[in-house]
């Protein structure tokens, strides 16, 4: 493996999370700002799904760079339902009439 390459993967880790983070406090500043039923469900579903993603992520990235033989594969399959969830929640609070 690339020396380089378990920097690059943590990396894309971090930004898959922050992005996710960013989402989230846009969200939750809507469901504050407007008291929304919709967004009031949709925002815990964006705060959860980026804790998920950020502690699986953190652990990917230790585990690439220890060495360690790589997370069971099904991390990467809740980190893309993750993410999809927390795009779902942003797109319904987007389309949904406040």
């Amino acid at each position: 493996m690339n020396e380089a390459q378990p920097e690059r993967t943590g990396l894309a880790w971090q930004r898959t999370a922050l992005a996710s983070a960013a989402c989230t406090g846009l969200l939750v500043h809507s469901a504050v700002t407007h008291g929304s039923a919709v967004l009031s469900t949709a925002a815990p579903v964006a705060v959860l799904s980026t804790a998920v993603l950020s502690i699986a992520g953190l652990a990917r990235s230790r585990a690439l760079r220890s060495g360690t033989p790589p997370l069971h594969a099904g991390v990467a399959a809740t980190a893309t339902v993750l993410v999809a969830l927390t795009a779902l929640a942003g797109l319904v609070a987007i389309l949904v009439p406040h």
